[in-house]
């Protein structure tokens, strides 16, 4: 396990924002950094700082921790509606993206071609059409899930700064703090490329948040699958993992030990898992099939995560319904 356990002992809580190291280090952000340097230690490095991150935010918002029990509640109540469905969540939402690049150098000045590239990943794992979808174990195919979600490239806003790390606060959503505003996040799903420090890849922020800093943060390097890329991540699962924290998701593992991600037909699985796996990986009793760790929400590379499942889908799609917490998003 990367971190998880290590950030077990700080906090259990049932949501998560992923996160990412500040280049203005306060004590969380040096606490941050030294989990983060002693899992590359180990030879991890898909970073995911959640449980630190969303405990500051506790604490600069207790009010946070009530939003998101609303979001779950209607989650909960909207799986019911659902399971007694005929048809269940159905039909193509299509939601509107801003890219933010903000860069300090060239190559952090990305190119289109790489931003249509991450355009069209997100198009092709949220419809079940990327073509390592036949990798998927036969033990899993009966729940592999079309997501039924399609992105379209609204626009790109770019910014030179001479900043060269942006951190976990969120200071490359301001432009009094020398980032970009979000454009019209009630309606549209806002990307922010920089570089982020720390080792982190990304971090999104959940439903129940504020919608001045709505929207998902990427590095350069893993943003798209074309250009100023950077293997292991260089097929852009970043976005589509991050993304999916945005669309209400958690990690696999639950960010506990045997830990529960609140989808009944994802297996209950110890921790994260890293690289290539071997199928069957079997933890916690979950044999003979073991962990779904080709599933977007773990912390495999690139390469080998390549599915969603149906019940991931009808969470995802709660928000999105009538009262969910992005309804704004479904015309």
């Amino acid at each position: 396990m990367k971190k998880s356990l290590q950030l077990m002992a700080l906090v259990a809580i049932s949501y998560a924002i992923v996160s990412c190291s500040d280049v203005s280090l306060d004590n969380s952000d040096n606490a941050l950094n030294a989990l983060n340097k002693s899992a590359r230690t180990a030879g991890h490095d898909r970073g995911c700082a959640s449980m630190d991150v969303l405990e500051e935010n506790m604490k600069e918002d207790p009010s946070l921790k009530g939003k998101m029990d609303d979001v779950e509640k209607h989650t909960k109540d909207f799986e019911k509606k659902m399971k007694g469905s005929r048809v269940g969540a159905t039909g193509t939402l299509t939601i509107p993206v801003v890219v933010n690049v903000i860069y300090s150098n060239a190559n952090e000045n990305i190119s289109a071609a790489q931003i249509q590239s991450q355009i069209d990943v997100l198009n092709q794992d949220f419809s079940g059409t990327n073509t390592d979808a036949n990798l998927v174990p036969s033990a899993f195919s009966s729940v592999f899930s079309n997501m039924e979600i399609q992105f379209t490239l609204s626009s790109v806003v770019r910014k030179a700064s001479n900043k060269t790390s942006w951190g976990t606060r969120d200071a490359m959503k301001n432009s009094k703090k020398g980032g970009i505003d979000a454009t019209t996040p009630t309606t549209k799903l806002n990307l922010w490329v920089c570089n982020i420090g720390g080792g982190i890849l990304g971090y999104a922020q959940f439903p129940g948040g504020s919608a001045a800093t709505d929207g998902v943060v990427i590095g350069p390097q893993y943003f798209g699958n074309t250009g100023y890329v950077s293997a292991p991540y260089n097929k852009g699962r970043t976005a589509t993992h991050e993304v999916g924290h945005w669309l209400n998701l958690r990690h696999i593992w639950g960010d506990a030990s045997c830990g529960n991600d609140q989808v009944s037909d994802t297996p209950t699985q110890q921790t994260a898992n890293y690289g290539c796996p071997a199928f069957p990986r079997v933890t916690c009793s979950n044999g003979p099939n073991g962990d779904m760790f080709m599933n977007y929400m773990d912390y495999t590379d690139d390469a080998c995560m390549y599915m969603f499942s149906g019940g991931q889908k009808t969470r995802s799609r709660a928000i999105f319904a009538l009262g969910g917490s992005r309804a704004s998003f479904n015309p």
